[in-house]
């Protein structure tokens, strides 16, 4: 894969951004008040969350990565703007005052994350409304659409969106939340984890059970694939054809998180590059196996992946 077939991949990213924010200290007592440990923060650093992790993960990959979404006018939301700023994606993000932007505070000491806060309000109807419009705008310059919903109320029109890029022909990514997946029906894609698949289609009790109950879901959303992430278990693929199980190719996992992000990115930039949906997760797979050997929210880029620039 090069630089070439990667821009040619068009991917519009939406749903809901977040500030993952960093405080690292060191920890050598525990505090008198509460046996809870005492962290000196020494320092402290702020990334891009959600949907705008999975957008740099497209936009490292060399993909035209355009971002979707809605922020507050606050602090936290104008960290986020200037942190795109030194992105290569295509910030098609708007701030609205009546928003408080959604933060994810992690507390990290001696490489372990010792406590993670989370800062959550949702958008209102009318703030979402006004990007549908912007949406349907987007919509005619990308080839594949991916919807990262991490359940704050950014993808409200979910069924709209999916109704006017089924129309168009797009290729749908969902990256699902919740219990009711109906609304994802006629998706190209959904990538969830072992958990959340598990909140849907309950717990199996063998590989031969599991692959039963994530093919009747398949066809149940008439689904082109159902993409099941399995941690240190690799990852399995259900389509019409079969099933395919690709083993971990992670080396040491250091954290795991933003490893989501990082699988459906890089799916979405490989079908969009034009390569096999077999293919893709394959990708997909390695570059999972790379971002979980670094710290915190993290992408991948073409020269990990292949080793070439």
């Amino acid at each position: 894969m090069n630089a070439e077939q990667l821009a040619q991949s068009r991917v519009l990213i939406v749903g809901d951004v977040m500030l993952d924010r960093y405080w690292f200290g060191s920890t050598d007592r525990i505090s008198p008040e509460a046996p809870v440990p005492v962290v000196r923060v020494q320092r402290d650093e702020d990334r891009v969350g959600g949907a705008a992790n999975v957008a740099l993960n497209a936009a490292v990959l060399g993909a035209q990565a355009t971002l979707l979404s809605v922020v507050g006018a606050d602090e936290p939301g104008r960290k986020l703007v200037t942190l795109l700023v030194d992105t290569p994606i295509r910030n098609a993000m708007r701030q609205d005052p009546t928003l408080k932007t959604t933060v994810k505070l992690r507390v990290v000491s001696r490489q372990q994350q010792l406590i993670r806060l989370d800062f959550e309000h949702k958008p209102d109807h009318e703030v979402l409304a006004a990007m549908m419009e912007r949406y349907e705008q987007e919509l005619a310059f990308h080839d594949v659409v991916l919807l990262s919903d991490y359940g704050k109320g950014g993808l409200e029109h979910l069924d709209q969106m999916m109704n006017l890029a089924r129309t168009q022909g797009k290729t749908i990514l969902v990256d699902p939340k919740g219990r009711d997946y109906s609304r994802y029906a006629g998706a190209t894609l959904l990538t969830p984890n072992r958990a959340e698949l598990a909140q849907v289609v309950g717990d199996w009790s063998s590989e031969q059970d599991l692959t039963a109950r994530a093919q009747g879901l398949r066809k149940k959303l008439s689904l082109k694939a159902l993409l099941l992430t399995r941690s240190e278990e690799g990852m399995s693929l259900y389509t019409e054809t079969g099933e395919l199980h690709i083993p971990t190719e992670a080396k040491e996992v250091y954290d795991v998180s933003g490893a989501g992000d990082t699988v459906i990115a890089t799916v979405a930039v490989m079908l969009g590059a034009g390569l096999s949906m077999e293919d893709a997760v394959r990708t997909a797979n390695r570059a999972a196996g790379i971002v979980v050997g670094k710290l915190g929210t993290a992408s991948v880029t073409p020269k990990e992946l292949w080793g070439t620039t």
